[in-house]
């Protein structure tokens, strides 16, 4: 299998971080690209030209983070992140959602600052700021309930996290939260975030 992905990228992150806990990394070709390259829905296979996506070993391509996570934890076999069945599955499936609109909002605003100043909109700032904000708060609120839980939805609660300290400094997730602030930096020390951390910039 060839997964193709970027370093900055956190859905991308969040796969990585899923190979490594399931000890696939001997299966698992990693192929850095770019999805805003000439020719990328080509070379990765996606017609949407997003990464990641994961080449199959009969070339069959699967896109959309949490398609290819539910897929390798399904051929990893073991302890799942992602129970087959029962409430908790639904219980982590809600959280990747959560992490990942997390994540959807605060691209939004990386793309918007990236505009010319005049051509921002300030009503979607306004709106992605307050979409995090929210996230953020209805992760605390699950971590404070449960802090020893590790499954795919903590898993994309930690790249959203890992994400907004990337790129959205300034909106500091960290300062009303301390207690959620120390969990991720615990959890962050696992092997499989140290090692898919984003390199500075």
């Amino acid at each position: 299998m060839k997964l193709h992905y970027s370093l900055t990228s956190p859905y991308a992150r969040k796969v990585r971080v899923v190979i490594i806990e399931h000890d696939m990394e001997d299966e698992v070709e990693l192929v850095k690209a770019n999805s805003m390259a000439e020719g990328a829905p080509e070379i990765i296979h996606n017609p949407l030209s997003k990464i990641p996506s994961l080449i199959l070993g009969d070339g069959y391509a699967l896109y959309d983070s949490p398609v290819i996570c539910e897929y390798l934890d399904h051929e990893a076999g073991g302890k799942r992140l992602l129970p087959k069945e029962g409430s908790r599955r639904w219980t982590v499936l809600r959280a990747q959602a959560l992490g990942d609109g997390i994540l959807d909002a605060a691209l939004g605003l990386v793309m918007e600052s990236r505009r010319p100043e005049e051509e921002r909109s300030a009503m979607w700032q306004e709106r992605w700021t307050g979409a995090i904000h929210r996230g953020v708060d209805q992760i605390a609120e699950e971590i404070a309930e449960d802090a020893k839980a590790f499954d795919l939805g903590r898993i994309t609660y930690v790249c959203a996290l890992g994400y907004l300290d990337f790129r959205l400094p300034d909106l500091d997730w960290r300062a009303p939260h301390p207690e959620l602030a120390d969990w991720y930096d615990e959890i962050s020390a696992r092997e499989s975030f140290a090692r898919t951390r984003p390199p500075e910039e």
